[in-house]
């Protein structure tokens, strides 16, 4: 018993003290583990998925991502700077590439480092859904969702140590305990946490792109096609680390007046054109 309190003392105190404050909601979120840990960590393996793959250089489509990416980093900056966050990013190191490759996937590193797949662009099909991925996946990395991934498993990891020191003196309790963690602390507690950073990012992710100069109305259209692509095969929501297609349309079309009405604050007031390729 008394080994079971120490134990969560100490995450209790993990948690108070390793926070982090996200610049879009003002929320304390876990931080672990610090950028400056994180980003050259991130920048590394960046590094080495371009040295593994085929790199698109020179393509009208190559500039197109990067052309959207740095009108999208310029977005997040003046949001931020317009909220009380000047200096925000003054350690990311933005990069853009395009890679050959046939799977239907973007992402972003901790840090703004970027990485689009020709698999995706079909899907994306105009220069406003590039936008709409683009905003999305750099939100993550504004939100510092990757920090906050990796304290959560922390945590988890935690937990279950401390449900085996517990539990040491009960062997049937413990091998119950240890059959139905991982599944129970899967569905019930890491599943929903990253199903709310998709959502988190959905929306920032739009903003970003109406502040950017781009229609947000196209995020939900955006979301159809790719709903459309996976040809209706996806676990239940409940299931999923995502939300699932139907709910992120209802959400994205939900939010776009919003990002409208923010993009105005900056003096947008008109959208550019879809930019078909």
């Amino acid at each position: 018993m008394k080994s079971k309190k120490i134990t969560l003392a100490f995450v209790i105190t993990l948690i108070i003290f390793s926070c982090a404050t996200n610049p879009f909601t003002g929320k304390k979120t876990m931080a672990f583990v610090s950028n400056d840990q994180l980003f050259p960590s991130a920048f590394a393996q960046y590094n080495q998925v371009l040295t593994d793959n085929k790199v698109v250089k020179g393509t009208a489509n190559a500039e197109m991502i990067t052309r959207v990416g740095q009108r999208i980093a310029v977005a997040a900056e003046r949001y931020l700077n317009a909220n009380g966050f000047a200096g925000y990013l003054k350690d990311y190191k933005w990069e853009y590439t395009l890679i050959e490759s046939e799977q239907v996937n973007a992402w972003c590193m901790p840090g703004g480092k970027i990485a689009f797949y020709t698999g995706i662009l079909p899907i994306a099909l105009n220069e406003t859904g590039i936008a709409a991925i683009m905003g999305h996946e750099v939100a993550h990395a504004l939100a510092n969702h990757g920090q906050q991934r990796m304290s959560a498993a922390y945590i988890q990891q935690g937990l279950a140590v401390a449900g085996n020191v517990a539990l040491s003196n009960d062997q049937q309790a413990l091998g119950i305990f240890n059959q139905s963690y991982g599944i129970v602390s899967n569905v019930a507690g890491m599943l929903p946490f990253s199903r709310s950073h998709e959502t988190e990012a959905d929306k920032i992710g739009i903003y970003l792109m109406a502040i950017a100069g781009y229609n947000p109305d196209e995020a939900s259209v955006l979301w159809e096609r790719m709903k459309a692509n996976s040809g209706g095969q996806a676990p239940p929501e409940f299931l999923s680390t995502h939300p699932s297609n139907d709910s992120r349309i209802a959400n994205l079309k939900s939010l776009a007046s919003q990002a409208k009405s923010e993009a105005n604050k900056f003096g947008v007031t008109s959208f550019r054109p879809l930019g078909k390729f």
